[in-house]
């Protein structure tokens, strides 16, 4: 028994050090020595192809005025750019304010009923004419070049999409909210992208090639994973990372907000594993690593943290791992601090670090139990903005 407490301890440990650390030193090298950096050439306007915009929103009053106004400026041109608003089931004058936008060519699709988004984009992605499109959200607003930057991927015929670089920022100060975390996600970005190793997208901000949608399960909880990463299965096109195409976002207001959104991304993590399984298989290469890594073991850390935690336990008897049960419990101390004392400076920013990846992980372990206890509601609850309160 107490070799086979052991066992568990350490390929626990073992799991959760690769996963965070071991894969991230991995995928660096590893793109290094056999990755390449793309970079398209830039495009004249002749050579553009059609795009349409399109912006799912639901009850986006606060904020779909200035997310029109935002994609009526971007430099693309005119006679090629498509903008439509996908309205699902809006009740607080969303449809309203983005019909007065119709005489400057902004297609309303006001879908009466509230069915969920993957619903809308399955109804909307059929009535778009262009050629490529971006999809993006109702509180996203992109850099004037992003939709050109994203655009001029396409003319390299293995591209089927896109993902942008979405800059996080903080309503209350305007200032750059990227902290740790996200800075890792898009360090990873980077990498797998040099390994054409990219995994699925941003919904904030990326583009795809239209004829390669293929329309997802009314339930689904992930679209801007599973919808690229469906292409790639059925096609095996290029799914590219362009840190210049740029898109704006504010964070969840309060810590609540953000462990809903964050458990709805761990449901739907569990949820896209058992569809998008046959990527593991070795004829997708360095995406088979990538995905088994990045995600499935991601998403999995939980399971490996509670593995340590009651293995922990029961070897308390232990000198050794006496002593490492103390430093689990301090950890876990330090991250309860983290997230209930807000300190400034470099304090707290490390105090940070434990509570951000033990909310993380606690998230996604709500995801699982959430995701085991049968289909989830493809209709999304709406992150609060404090442009609305």
């Amino acid at each position: 028994m107490h070799t086979a407490l052991q066992t568990v301890f350490w390929i626990s440990a073992l799991l959760v050090a690769y996963t965070y650390v071991g894969y991230p030193l991995t995928i660096y090298v590893l793109s290094r020595l056999f990755g390449r950096r793309s970079q398209p050439a830039e495009i004249r306007d002749e050579q553009t192809p059609s795009l349409s915009l399109l912006i799912a929103a639901y009850n986006e009053r606060s904020v779909i005025a200035e997310r029109i106004e935002n994609a009526l400026n971007m430099d693309y041109p005119s006679d090629k750019l498509e903008i439509v608003v996908a309205s699902d089931g809006s009740t607080d004058g969303t449809n309203e304010i983005v019909r007065c936008y119709a005489d400057r060519g902004v297609v309303l699709l006001p879908f009466p009923q509230r069915r969920g988004k993957s619903v809308v984009l399955n109804d909307a992605i059929g009535r778009l004419r262009g050629e490529v499109m971006i999809l993006s959200d109702a509180n996203t607003m992109m850099d004037r070049q992003a939709a050109r930057r994203l655009a001029r991927w396409f003319s390299d015929p293995m591209v089927g999409a896109v993902c942008g670089w979405l800059d996080l920022y903080d309503s209350r100060t305007g200032r750059n909210a990227d902290g740790v975390y996200w800075r890792y996600e898009n360090f990873l970005k980077r990498c797998e992208g040099r390994l054409h190793a990219v995994l699925g997208a941003n919904g904030a901000i990326y583009a795809m090639r239209r004829a390669l949608y293929q329309p997802i399960p009314s339930d689904t909880l992930i679209d801007d994973l599973t919808i690229p990463l469906l292409a790639k299965l059925r096609t095996g096109c290029r799914i590219v990372y362009d840190k210049q195409a740029v898109a704006r976002e504010e964070t969840a207001p309060d810590i609540q907000s953000e462990f809903r959104r964050r458990a709805r991304i761990g449901a739907g993590g569990f949820q896209a594993i058992a569809r998008l399984w046959p990527l593991l298989h070795p004829r997708f290469g360095w995406t088979a690593f990538a995905f088994l890594s990045h995600k499935i073991l991601r998403w999995a850390s939980p399971f490996f943290l509670v593995g340590m935690l009651l293995s922990n336990l029961l070897l308390a008897g232990d000198p050794s791992y006496r002593t490492l049960l103390l430093g689990q419990l301090a950890f876990y101390a330090l991250a309860i601090v983290g997230s209930k004392i807000a300190l400034q400076g470099w304090v707290g920013r490390l105090l940070r670090l434990p509570a951000l990846f033990t909310t993380v992980n606690a998230a996604l372990l709500v995801g699982f139990v959430r995701w085991t206890l049968g289909p989830q509601s493809g209709v999304w609850i709406r992150t609060p903005r404090m442009a609305s309160t």
